[in-house]
């Protein structure tokens, strides 16, 4: 990798939350760069999770907002910003899942890196709250109290929420609160990482993505970011030659040169079972 790119350069982390605990040590180590955080940038400002902001972007955009508007107020030409969004599996739909996006943006060197993880590993959950057995039974389901809670009037509620619950005493407190004045509560799982260890551990694995993919340097200008950019199907039925869903190649280019390389099977395999074929099982 082209170290001098970002070798002792200060790296702006875009979080109110902070992320910076997992994300900065792993772009240190591998970078070189001297990460910090601008502590009354508010990036609640861009969308919460419980409602009281309405996300208007999808997550690349938002992140990249986030990112931008950090380096501007940080006065910074680096800068990376995650923005994760929880709900069903797009594959396994009875499954929750923590899908998280995450970008350096190098203004320096006109570059803009991205990166994607997408884990089930996620207490992501949220349900309507009649007694208090309910609330117990509920908060050890979800892994309180290593795991925050917040608690609301009712799911589509944004005005009485209480968030941040870390112990047994002020998730009671906070339950007999709510319950007193409207006679309902509904409990979730706080999705905000510095309350949520699960997906603190899911925003460190895409940082780990974030690095491989940084170090991957393209063949022909060396500039970092080259990577996988579409992925082709059509590898070959062993039994009839037909193409299938398979993948087949990845196809990379640098978005500085435009260089583009091809690598095919990518699985070490140059046929798929005929299982797979959709001529020999249709």
């Amino acid at each position: 990798m082209n170290n001098d790119l970002f070798r002792n350069r200060k790296l702006i982390i875009a979080t109110k939350h902070e992320k910076e605990k997992v994300i900065a040590p792993l772009l240190e180590a591998a970078l070189g760069v001297i990460c910090y955080v601008k502590e009354d940038f508010d990036t609640d400002a861009l969308g919460t999770f419980t409602g009281e902001v309405e996300r208007k972007l999808d997550p690349i955009a938002t992140a990249r907002q986030k990112c931008l508007m950090a380096m501007e107020a940080g006065n910074c030409d680096l800068g990376v910003a995650s923005e994760g969004s929880f709900g069903p599996h797009p594959s396994f739909f009875f499954v929750s899942a923590d899908d998280e996006f995450l970008i350096l943006i190098d203004k320096k060197n006109n570059l803009e890196i991205i990166v994607r993880e997408l884990s089930m590993a996620t207490n992501f959950n949220g349900m309507e709250i009649k007694n208090e057995q309910e609330l117990l039974d509920f908060a050890n389901t979800v892994k309180f109290p290593s795991h925050g809670l917040i608690l609301r009037k009712s799911k589509s509620d944004t005005e009485s929420i209480i968030k941040g619950i870390t112990d047994k005493q002020n998730l009671m407190k906070a339950y007999e609160t709510l319950y007193e004045k409207f006679h309902m509560v509904y409990a979730e799982t706080d999705m905000r990482a510095m309350y949520n260890p699960s997906r603190m551990a899911v925003i460190e694995s895409a940082a780990q993505k974030l690095v491989a993919r940084v170090k991957s340097c393209c063949p022909h200008c060396n500039m970092p970011g080259f990577g996988i950019t579409e992925a082709k199907k059509g590898l070959e039925c062993s039994l009839c030659g037909l193409p299938t869903n398979a993948t087949l190649s990845y196809i990379y280019v640098c978005q500085q040169c435009q260089f583009q390389k091809e690598d095919m099977y990518p699985h070490h395999r140059t046929t798929e079972d005929p299982d797979f074929c959709n001529y020999c099982n249709p």
